[in-house]
């Protein structure tokens, strides 16, 4: 019942990551048995598998992000030892 290689293989063919591959629930059976790239190709074409949008980053998060960045919450030294070094 994994529908791993199935997964990966319409990643690969849409261009995008795995998570967003998005499976109809109700058509399971069919995609099981699709194996080759040509199979998945017809089943994204009959939008069984389709692609998920792209979720951004909530201006919440960049926000909460850059109240942690601040020069009290550096550590370490201002220059690196290895920046230092190479710019003797």
């Amino acid at each position: 019942m994994s529908l791993k290689s199935q997964k990966r293989l319409a990643a690969e063919i849409l261009k995008i990551g795995k998570s967003r591959v998005w499976i109809d629930p109700e058509q399971v059976d069919r995609i099981e048995t699709a194996i080759t790239r040509e199979e998945i190709k017809r089943l994204i074409h009959e939008e069984i598998i389709k692609e998920q949008p792209e979720h951004g980053v909530s201006r919440i998060r960049v926000r909460s992000r850059s109240r942690r960045r601040g020069q009290g919450s550096r550590r370490g030294p201002t220059i690196k030892r290895k920046t230092l070094w190479i710019n003797r």
